[in-house]
């Protein structure tokens, strides 16, 4: 049966929680306080919890958007001249983003192999696009054959996440990459 259009307080309420989480995960990361997030919104802890079962279902809507642009991203990169600089492109867009909220990169490698994780569709469809570009540089023979996707994408997030640990070094995201790429080039 599809699913009923939300009634017009409803929506209210939903759109009130997203930008109260987007404001508070911010903040404070993505272990925000989900009760601060319903306060700020105006709601009990019990509306929140209707619109988003799981922390993970508020930061997939917080992150849908964000996560289809980079899947978009990289299947407008397929068709790059250099398929090499069309996959270090996405990396570090992806590595870019996993800075949007402190401790979104631990986040999103736990949900793209947590199949029960309310993550993990927008981090499967990001992942698979990703995978395309490395294959595609693989077979150009310019990226080394026994790299995985899922190591780097791993490696991304990686130097998203010492980067925000980081934060008086502001050009260590920069190099960090610089050495994966430098890494995955075959020898």
């Amino acid at each position: 049966m599809p699913d009923r259009p939300m009634r017009a307080d409803a929506r209210r309420n939903y759109e009130r929680l997203l930008a109260a989480a987007r404001d508070v995960v911010a903040e404070q990361g993505t272990d925000a306080s989900l009760e601060e997030v319903a306060r700020r919104a105006g709601v009990g802890i019990g509306t929140l919890y209707r619109h988003f079962p799981t922390r993970e279902a508020l930061l997939e809507a917080l992150l849908h958007d964000r996560f289809d642009g980079l899947r978009a991203h990289a299947e407008e990169l397929l068709g790059a001249g250099d398929p090499f600089e069309a996959l270090a492109d996405w990396l570090r867009r992806l590595g870019a983003g996993a800075l949007t909220y402190q401790g979104l990169a631990q986040a999103m490698m736990s949900a793209i192999q947590d199949e029960s994780s309310d993550l993990y569709a927008s981090c499967h469809g990001m992942r698979a696009a990703g995978e395309a570009l490395l294959v595609r540089a693989q077979k150009a023979g310019q990226v080394r054959p026994e790299v995985e996707p899922l190591d780097a994408l791993y490696l991304a997030a990686m130097i998203a996440s010492a980067t925000e640990r980081s934060p008086a070094d502001p050009e260590l995201r920069d190099r960090l990459f610089t050495f994966m790429l430098d890494g995955l080039r075959p020898r």
